[in-house]
């Protein structure tokens, strides 16, 4: 399929050569600043462009990898004038209707991963989360995701928002938690590094484990001496502190509930 790109963020710039490398051709890509749109242009060895007005209109696919607040402006300035084109969205949490109105063709292209312009990654496992305005194109959409990720499902706008929600508290909370580790070690002097093999483990035990059977720590028997303990190390961190105990509870009531769906209390 020719493609254009409306977007060269992090997501574009992973998928974009992705799509290349299955076959599919990139006639041109837009972002609302030259230099992005050069960067990603530059790995496809296509023209670019920052003006939305003058976007071509002659491809079969238009994928729109933009930030929420903009794709509405974007849809109604760009997919009145490509008719019969296809027109995608990579968001989680926006809904297909966005193209409502706007465009004839029109459904969503999600891949639900992680993406950095330095780190590449291999579409082949990335789940994609796809849907169309009919079954024609929904149709037209599985098999452009399966050009390049061998795990696609077809799911609704509604339920790809709590697709997303999930994937914020995967992803961008437990990142966040690293982030704080990172600060409470770098107040002593301790390299994060040290920190990459629980990582790694923890990641790797819910691959075969439901993550409330993975839990370990002071906060599933809710150790008051521990806890007490640790929080104290905070006194300083009043918002770590917060944290912490906010955690520490919550993981307590989810372990709690475990038990008492098995049958078994605490001694």
């Amino acid at each position: 399929m020719k493609v254009v790109w409306i977007g060269a963020g992090r997501l574009a710039s992973s998928l974009a050569p992705a799509l290349r490398q299955a076959g599919h051709e990139t006639l041109q890509v837009y972002s609302r600043t030259a230099e992005s749109a050069s960067r990603l242009a530059a790995v496809l060895d296509c023209p670019f462009t920052d003006d939305a007005e003058a976007v071509r209109t002659d491809a079969d696919v238009y994928l729109f990898s933009v930030k929420d607040s903009v794709l509405e402006e974007l849809a109604r300035r760009i997919c009145p004038r490509v008719g019969e084109a296809l027109c995608l969205h990579t968001a989680g949490s926006m809904p297909m209707t966005v193209f409502s109105g706007q465009a004839r063709r029109y459904g969503v292209l999600y891949p639900m991963q992680t993406f950095s312009l330095s780190h590449p990654v291999d579409f082949g496992g990335i789940p994609c989360f796809v849907e169309g305005c009919d079954a024609e194109v929904c149709g037209e959409v599985k098999r452009l995701a399966r050009s390049v990720s061998q795990r696609v499902t077809v799911m609704d706008s509604a339920r790809r928002r709590y697709l997303h929600l999930a994937a914020v508290f995967a992803c961008n909370f437990a990142n966040h938690c690293y982030a704080l580790s990172a600060r409470v070690l770098q107040s002593q002097g301790i390299p994060f590094d040290v920190m990459l093999p629980l990582i790694d483990e923890t990641a790797r035990k819910v691959h075969s484990l439901p993550p409330v059977e993975a839990q370990t720590g002071p906060a599933v028997r809710y150790d008051r001496n521990v806890l007490e303990a640790q929080r104290a190390l905070l006194e300083g961190m009043p918002e770590l502190q917060s944290l912490y105990d906010e955690m520490s509870r919550s993981i307590h009531r989810m372990a709690l509930q475990e038990k008492k769906n098995e049958g078994v209390g605490y001694d």
